[in-house]
């Protein structure tokens, strides 16, 4: 009796032990794996929104609204395109524009839909928000999930309509290198704005707020394109 129990015991012990051992390692390179492809990601997000900003280095109005704005968001791909990459919207990365006048280096953000003004037919395009005090830019430094509206006290005015503003450019301008993107209308809604922890962390490499970045507490040098072109198109310096 003594031996038959003792076999399955052994068994029991062996057959618990060993797929904990070779289960062990999985784990960790299954996070590893993530985390770079996270900032790959990130990565492709970035380099893509510089390709924008120097876009606006063209643009005479443009550099002068940058040149006094607090901060900027850049939306390389916004529609059909942007799906399965930032979520219904798009991914965004914002820049803030410190009081020494350098860049601060990208802060990550996924974006809903447009409420108002998107022209039927257009179903992408890259646009970048402006923005013009620090009433817009605390909107994305404090929430994690919040919309650039009024509802939230925030005016936002299509940059190809401002000529007939008569309060001022507003809180935001709105700008696209997609014609027609923002259809006729002069006041623009932009909804479910949510800061996306995942990829700025992946891309620092450690766990970060928005304001952590924009406060200089963290950098990644592979930036540096994007905030020189955006520093170029403001005619500033990194």
């Amino acid at each position: 009796m003594k031996a038959l129990t003792s076999v399955p015991a052994a068994l029991v012990c062996a057959a618990l032990a060993l797929p904990a051992a070779a289960q062990a390692p999985a784990p960790a390179a299954d996070t590893t794996s993530s985390a770079a492809a996270q900032e790959s990601t990130a990565a492709k997000h970035v380099s893509a929104a510089a390709d924008v900003a120097r876009k606006l280095e063209a643009e005479e109005r443009m550099r002068a609204l940058l040149r006094a704005a607090k901060g900027v968001f850049i939306v390389p791909a916004y529609g059909r395109a942007a799906l399965g990459v930032g979520g219904a919207g798009g991914a965004g990365v914002l820049l803030v524009h410190r009081s020494d006048g350098t860049w601060s280096d990208p802060v990550f953000y996924n974006t809903g839909g447009l409420s108002l003004g998107l022209q039927a037919g257009i179903e992408s395009g890259a646009y970048v928000l402006v923005l013009n005090n620090d009433k817009a830019v605390q909107e994305f430094l404090k929430k994690n999930n919040f919309g650039l509206n009024a509802k939230a006290g925030i005016t936002v005015v299509n940059w190809n309509k401002m000529a007939q503003a008569s309060g001022g450019t507003g809180d935001v301008v709105a700008w696209s290198d997609t014609k027609g993107l923002f259809g006729d209308v002069l006041t623009l809604e932009f909804n479910d704005i949510r800061f996306n922890q995942r990829l700025t962390n992946a891309y620092y490499r450690r766990t970060l707020s928005a304001s952590d970045v924009v406060a200089s507490k963290t950098s990644n040098a592979q930036a540096a394109p994007l905030v020189q072109a955006v520093s170029a198109a403001a005619g500033t310096t990194r």
